[in-house]
């Protein structure tokens, strides 16, 4: 199964000449060259790509350390991480670009993927935010560094959310209430964190326009049967990728 473009849930269809993006399921297989079983991830990567229209060989990988280090990425870091986990760029948990045929790439398995896109620049940015990046406000950072090198305006940008664990299974220890005081649901004695919540509102504080932010409402721990979740299966489980490419 293959996710990327439709008007209720993603970026509208009229930008679909302008950018390639999508997110993988489980269906699709491993996508990592780090985690769970890795013997097919290269092949699952070329099989999920060539339906989006991207050269797997192209990919630029992020190798995530849930820190909120964004990166600028121009041609020169073209491949990084396609072929092996060691190439990936280090200590990066967030890559933005304006250049065409640069495939962004992140990896998750209950984390969050966000996806920003500028069309009047145009310019992309893709954010693994897990709760230690998002904390750190790993998606603001991504936009204010869109802003400085792009001249991106708040107003105009589209944003898209992946799978992600939310708030109906994210169970957390009290200590979250410090690090999320407005994010934490309460459900008698059990505390349970969005971030979805956490991140839209970091958005907002820049002016992005809830219009313009998207969210197909995917729950990775709720639909275990179709995307992989740290959670539900531990440290040997598989991961998704999201990736975004300008044309």
């Amino acid at each position: 199964m293959l996710k990327s473009l439709n008007k209720r849930n993603s970026f509208s269809g009229l930008f679909a000449s302008e950018i390639a993006y999508g997110f993988s399921s489980r269906s699709l297989g491993n996508m990592s060259l780090y985690h769970g079983n890795t013997e097919s991830s290269l092949d699952n990567r070329k099989h999920f790509l060539s339906n989006l229209g991207i050269n797997w060989r192209d990919l630029i990988c992020a190798k995530q350390v849930h820190a909120s280090n964004v990166k600028l990425v121009t041609e020169k870091e073209k491949g990084r991480g396609a072929f092996s986990y060691d190439a990936a760029l280090a200590d990066t948990d967030a890559l933005i670009t304006d250049r065409k045929n640069l495939p962004l790439a992140v990896f998750t398995a209950d984390c969050h993927s966000i996806f920003l896109f500028d069309p009047k620049t145009p310019a992309v940015g893709l954010v693994h935010a897990g709760w230690r990046s998002s904390k750190e406000k790993i998606t603001l950072k991504a936009v204010k560094l869109m802003q400085e090198k792009f001249n991106t305006l708040a107003e105009n940008l589209l944003v898209s959310f992946g799978p992600v664990i939310r708030n109906c299974c994210y169970e957390v220890g009290s200590e979250f209430k410090n690090h999320f005081p407005q994010d934490i649901v309460e459900r008698g004695s059990r505390l349970f964190l969005d971030l979805i919540r956490t991140n839209k509102r970091d958005l907002h504080s820049l002016g992005v326009k809830e219009r313009n932010i998207f969210d197909p409402a995917i729950c990775t721990s709720c639909n275990n049967e179709g995307f992989f979740s740290y959670r539900k299966e531990g440290k040997s489980c598989g991961r998704m990728m999201s990736v975004v490419m300008l044309r």
